[in-house]
């Protein structure tokens, strides 16, 4: 089989699995569909370079996630230089959760949907990654310590805190959501 031909099989059987990952960490579908573009690109150059130490599904999750969080980084960056007079075409969409939509979400429960993603994306990176591929993706702690090069202790304990944080800031802000009703 060609590299081309594989590649092709590769792109129709994961990019979903990217997209949606993307999709889950940047809350705008712009932003999701440039991080697929990227991630796909970054594989197609690097495919002849893959050893299959790894699952490719799990390749492509660490390099999914790594390019979500340069992303967040350039836009954060972006987003400081903002603050100082220099104004990005995109600055509308930070932080700018009112139009995030995700498959997974049903209309009646967008609101309460949007606040956890918001909180959720509060965590530290290493808590977010693990509680984003554990509970959103249903990866096991095995899969997660793979993708992230970390032991499985590692990720039952990131996601062990994450849990922690997310029920003490959710506690908050239902509380604040609930008293604007």
């Amino acid at each position: 089989m060609s590299k081309q031909n594989n590649f092709k099989e590769i792109y129709n059987e994961h990019r979903l699995l990217v997209y949606n990952l993307a999709l889950t960490y940047l809350f705008s579908i712009e932003d999701a569909e440039e991080v697929t573009q990227d991630v796909f690109v970054k594989v197609h150059e690097s495919l002849n370079k893959f050893k299959g130490n790894a699952a490719l599904k799990t390749w492509i999750y660490r390099i999914t996630v790594n390019q979500c969080l340069d992303f967040i980084k350039r836009r954060n960056s972006k987003k400081r230089f903002f603050v100082f007079g220099k104004k990005s075409n995109s600055e509308h969409e930070y932080n700018n959760f009112s139009n995030f939509e995700h498959p997974g979400i049903l209309l009646e429960n967008k609101e309460k949907s949007i606040l956890l993603f918001k909180t959720i994306n509060t965590l530290p990176e290493n808590q977010k990654t693990a509680f984003i591929l554990s509970k959103i993706d249903g990866l096991s702690n095995p899969e997660i310590a793979e993708v992230m090069e970390l032991s499985i202790g590692a990720i039952e304990s990131l996601l062990v805190r994450a849990k922690k944080g997310l029920q003490q800031k959710l506690g908050e802000n239902f509380e604040e959501y609930r008293r604007k009703k």
